[in-house]
């Protein structure tokens, strides 16, 4: 499906599918499938959101919504939705602050908490580069330097088996973030240190949010952002 709004795999492995700062890894027994995530990629065009769907429906994925305009997001709001294999809400958009230099546009992750949610995230916020977004009753968005999340309870299921990371520019912040992350009581997921196993000079801490969402700080000889959906 992303062929199809012009995006082409940069990793292609029998254990890992990536396309720059979006992956989707086997699952086993130990790594469940994602569930319950919605993700937005970016389409160049509203014509590449019809053909994105139109694609999709046609290989016999379940449609989520047919391409169209979705003021209710923002003025100029073109999208079309599909459900991936195991259930994700998938979209293809355009719109008039569509992102440049990435893939993704935006998360939406269900939570159960949405309190607890919001103050695990702004306890990191200092250390991943985010920034507050705009808030309803359901949810409320934070933004990196073009794609955003929402953490949004609204009835949906929790989203599942999630990770994402942030890129960090030195070591130092990895470990502040692991750090602030503990004291503020949320759990460890593995300390600070390198991980030669994900590439060379790959230095990373992860922590778990407050539905599970395994979340790293990464730093890294080629900088990006990865959401790495199972």
């Amino acid at each position: 499906m992303l062929g199809t709004i012009g995006l082409e795999s940069t990793v292609d492995r029998a254990d890992i599918v990536a396309w720059d700062d979006y992956a989707v890894i086997a699952a086993d027994r130990d790594h469940p499938p994602t569930r319950h995530l919605h993700v937005g990629f970016v389409a160049p065009s509203r014509e590449d959101v019809d053909r994105f769907w139109r694609a999709g429906v046609a290989a016999g994925y379940e449609d989520a919504g047919a391409a169209g305009e979705r003021t209710i997001y923002r003025r100029g709001y073109y999208g079309a939705f599909l459900l991936d294999p195991d259930g994700n809400s998938v979209e293809a958009v355009h719109h008039d602050d569509t992102r440049r230099g990435g893939n993704i546009d935006h998360l939406w992750i269900g939570v159960r908490d949405l309190g607890a949610a919001e103050a695990f995230y702004k306890t990191i916020s200092r250390h991943t580069g985010l920034r507050d977004g705009r808030r309803w009753k359901e949810g409320v968005q934070f933004l990196g330097a073009w794609a955003s999340f929402s953490l949004v309870r609204d009835g949906r299921p929790p989203t599942q088996h999630l990770h994402i990371a942030f890129q960090a520019s030195d070591c130092c912040t990895v470990d502040q973030f692991h750090a602030e992350a503990i004291a503020a009581g949320h759990r460890d997921n593995g300390g600070p240190g390198e991980r030669p196993q994900y590439g060379e000079g790959y230095y990373a801490a992860f922590v778990l949010d407050p539905d599970g969402t395994n979340v790293e700080s990464v730093r890294r000889a080629s900088p990006e952002r990865v959401s790495r959906n199972r």
